[in-house]
């Protein structure tokens, strides 16, 4: 059924002037009569269907079947349910579709608004479309057929769960201004239920980089570079011009590891706005091993910079400095100074040690003292934070020991995509989810084996050249950690304008 856009109400000053027009006929009701007939006719005016917007809500399901009910149920719990939801079941080998299928059919539930009971119906289709060689950018289009008179697309990942007004919000934030194409929901990892010491630090972890890329993206004016498909909303106005643009039949294509963040760059080149919301939530499933972690991030990486680099695969126009890219960019130097400071600073020290030229200074307490109060800022600034998010930005030691992680996954991302060597990234990732595959150790091996090397060499060097080596080593980390020290001092007192993350 297609919306209707009514007309403005009359006034009570137009009834009233026509109530007297009545009267001057001889057929004027009196008084009481007259205010009961204005009060019906607005009641009845209240009672007559208001435009309402068509959601269709897309779900790729791989191999979901320990969270795809949670999905759902948190769907159907919406104050403003999406008008159609379709799980898109590819590539599965587990019950995912036996345990969708349970969803499938209307469904009817009474939403309070506004201290009455608003009546709201949608359905929910199940579809296993088997063997899918594009993988999720191939589930995310065949579900784009599935909705062809929607307004609004609604993509949820299989392990993502909203909270009650997220659909409501996210609605309300894309129809208050037509050139928004589309809106990202706000992140978090739900940290509930893991036990051990290497699960809950990869999730405070994650929650920690989360947070710091949902307000960096705010405090930009709620401008998002990446709408991610854990769980954002596109106008499907804003869709199907980017197919016309970019000459595509579909709106996602496989020509990037990171197929949102590729359609987010054609959404803001066709002219729209991709924003972050200031207040919809979802919670997404989060990497509990080393090796899913690893096979995460490098795909992420490796996108990211896929995307970076100029003319790379379908992007024929090469956009390195497209507004959504800047900021991949500025992430890239952050990573790589990151990394600098602190191999410099062990060779270093580690150099000085061996020859006893090493002397403390309390100076070098002033980074990492900077570094703790940004990250324990970030962490307060945490709607659900809970006592373990504070920890590992207070103590120090968690925080760091993520970052050597993300270290790691960042000089395999870029070693891949320098040496051309063509790989299929999703496979990569889902077989680090299985437990196989040891990739992620080889920065720790390559890192262990470069100290030995370097080690031996320092020894066998005269001890002039180990001098000057220490001479022109340490300004040159001075330099490069305080104009980083000032960067971070920056960030630890810029006004967040009371967002939450």
């Amino acid at each position: 059924m297609s919306p209707t856009q009514l007309q403005a109400a009359p006034s009570d000053a137009v009834l009233l002037e026509t109530a007297t027009v009545e009267r001057a006929k001889g057929a004027a009701p009196k008084g009481a009569d007259l205010s009961r007939y204005v009060r019906q006719h607005l009641a009845d005016i209240d009672a007559l269907p208001t435009y309402r917007p068509v959601i269709g809500c897309i779900i790729p399901a791989y191999n979901e079947a320990e969270t795809i009910e949670a999905v759902l149920r948190s769907l159907l719990k919406q104050t403003r349910l999406p008008d159609q939801i379709h799980v898109i079941v590819n590539n599965t080998s587990d019950e995912t579709f036996a345990l969708a299928a349970k969803f499938a059919g209307p469904r009817t539930a009474k939403k309070r608004r506004k201290g009455e009971q608003a009546r709201q119906t949608t359905e929910v289709f199940v579809h296993d479309i088997g063997e899918n060689p594009d993988k999720k950018v191939g589930a995310l289009n065949y579900g784009f057929t599935q909705i062809p008179d929607a307004d609004y697309l609604l993509g949820v990942d299989g392990d993502t769960t909203l909270a009650p007004d997220c659909v409501a919000k996210l609605e309300a934030e894309i129809l208050s201004d037509t050139r928004i194409g589309g809106i990202s929901a706000i992140y978090t990892i739900d940290d509930n239920g893991f036990r051990g010491l290497v699960a809950p630090l990869l999730i405070a972890g994650q929650r920690a980089q989360f947070a710091a890329f949902n307000m960096q993206n705010m405090l930009r004016g709620r401008n998002m570079a990446v709408l991610g498909g854990q769980c954002s909303i596109f106008s499907m106005k804003a869709l199907r011009e980017v197919m016309v643009d970019n000459h595509q039949a579909t709106p996602w294509v496989n020509d990037s590891e990171v197929e949102d963040s590729l359609l987010s760059l054609q959404i803001k080149s066709a002219g729209y706005l991709t924003k972050i919301s200031a207040q919809a939530r979802a919670s997404v499933g989060g990497m509990t091993t080393l090796r899913a972690l690893d096979g995460q991030q490098v795909k992420w990486n490796y996108g990211a910079i896929d995307l970076m680099w100029p003319g790379q695969r379908g992007d024929t126009r090469g956009q390195p400095f497209h507004p959504n890219l800047r900021l991949r960019w500025a992430e890239n130097f952050g990573m790589a100074t990151n990394i600098f400071t602190r191999v410099m600073f062990m060779l270093l020290l580690a150099a000085a040690l061996s020859i006893n030229a090493f002397v403390f200074s309390p100076w070098w307490l002033i980074p990492p003292a900077v570094a703790i109060l940004l990250n324990l800022r970030i962490a307060l600034s945490m709607k659900g934070r809970t006592w373990k998010d504070v920890v590992f930005a207070a103590s120090g030691i968690g925080a760091e020991l993520y970052m050597w992680l993300r270290a790691g996954h960042f000089i395999r991302a870029w070693v891949k995509f320098l040496s051309k060597v063509q790989t299929d990234n999703w496979a990569e990732q889902a077989k680090a989810e299985r437990g196989s595959g040891n990739s992620h150790l080889v920065p720790l091996v390559v890192l262990g084996v470069s100290f030995v090397v370097l080690g031996w060499t320092w020894l066998q060097l005269p001890a002039l050249i180990q001098s000057s080596i220490l001479w022109l080593g340490w300004p040159l980390l001075y330099v490069v950690t305080i104009a980083q020290t000032i960067v971070m001092l920056a960030k630890l007192v810029r006004r967040q304008h009371g967002y939450r993350v």
